[in-house]
């Protein structure tokens, strides 16, 4: 039924797409669209440029263009994290955007190597813990949370999102598959429940003293502080002595079939600027991708870290490594 929901809801929103313009763009995004709509709202103001969009699921949503080919209606593809983007780009639904003002702005690391999308915004995945259960001395790193030191202490999200598929994928690179799949089955041994549908529900689980620590995206966190749900977690910077925290994005790239290039460049350039990445970030609780821009004061507050500088399409190349590391080690 959900299925058939998001497909008719996919239907009658294209109705709206008939009258596309030179002046429109027509994003298809899995993202939020309370997330994005005051963003395109002041992008449309300063340029005229119209846009409609169209949210649902990403993986229906890259099937459907990749289906419409050349009829689509789609001139951006949005989503989140690099796995996702990587996967869109394989299936051959980008065009390359050489454009010296998404080179200059976005990090290198941050967008694909070829320039088929852009990260706009930056989540890192580092360890929370409870205040009362944890010091946070013991901690040191991604890896650590499987010594026996956290039996029985360790929650999980499911191994099933691509949040954390894509943070076994940074620990392949770094570690090799043979020590990943070591570590990854020293998380399992050290769970205190069974994984858990989402980050939300497993910081609820360590608040009420069910886990002491975890690993989650930081704007969850960053959501329960703000509405006051939360007061016994800390936040702990991981692998600062090597690699660093990981850091996935949220982006976009140019449909190769889009219709109105030259706009939907401009908005993804328009992305890059100051008055967009403080939006961008600050609207869903993100780290900008682009150096000196205002911080979330929840955020702030954190302080600063050393982020993993991977290059971030190789989190999508190596999906399918992770997800067999995953399986094998018995992590649902």
């Amino acid at each position: 039924m959900k299925n058939y929901i998001l497909a008719l809801t996919i239907l009658l929103s294209s109705c709206s797409f008939e009258q596309a313009n030179d002046d429109e763009v027509v994003i298809y995004t899995s993202r939020q669209p309370q997330l994005i709509e005051n963003l395109l709202d002041v992008f449309t103001e300063e340029t005229g440029i119209q846009v409609t969009v169209l949210s649902g699921d990403a993986q229906q949503l890259m099937e459907r263009i990749a289906v419409e080919g050349v009829d689509t209606d789609a001139d951006i593809f949005m989503t989140v994290d690099a796995g996702v983007l990587w996967q869109a780009a394989d299936k051959g639904i980008f065009n390359p955007v050489e454009s010296e003002v998404l080179s200059s702005r976005i990090p290198q690391h941050l967008r694909d190597i070829d320039n088929q999308w852009f990260g706009f915004s930056k989540r890192a995945r580092t360890i929370v813990y409870s205040k009362t259960e944890i010091d946070p001395q013991d901690l040191s790193s991604y890896e650590a949370l499987a010594s026996k030191e956290f039996m029985g202490k360790l929650c999980l999200r499911t191994s099933k999102k691509v949040y954390n598929r894509s943070l076994i994928a940074s620990m392949i690179e770094a570690n090799g598959s043979e020590r990943t799949e070591r570590v990854v089955k020293g998380w399992v041994n050290n769970l205190a429940e069974p994984v858990f549908s989402s980050d939300t529900n497993v910081l609820k689980a360590v608040e009420a003293g069910n886990c002491s620590l975890t690993v989650v995206n930081t704007y969850y966190l960053a959501r329960l502080i703000e509405s006051n749900s939360v007061e016994n977690l800390g936040i702990f910077w991981a692998n600062q002595e090597d690699r660093g925290v990981h850091v996935n994005i949220s982006g976009a790239g140019l449909v190769k079939w889009s219709n109105n290039k030259s706009s939907s460049i401009k908005l993804l350039e328009w992305l890059s600027s100051d008055t967009a990445q403080e939006m961008y970030a600050k609207a869903n609780k993100e780290y900008p991708t682009v150096d000196g821009i205002p911080l979330h004061p929840v955020i702030e507050a954190w302080g600063d870290f050393k982020e993993d500088l991977i290059q971030v399409d190789k989190l999508g190349s190596m999906q399918s490594d992770a997800v067999f590391i995953a399986q094998t080690a018995g992590y649902n």
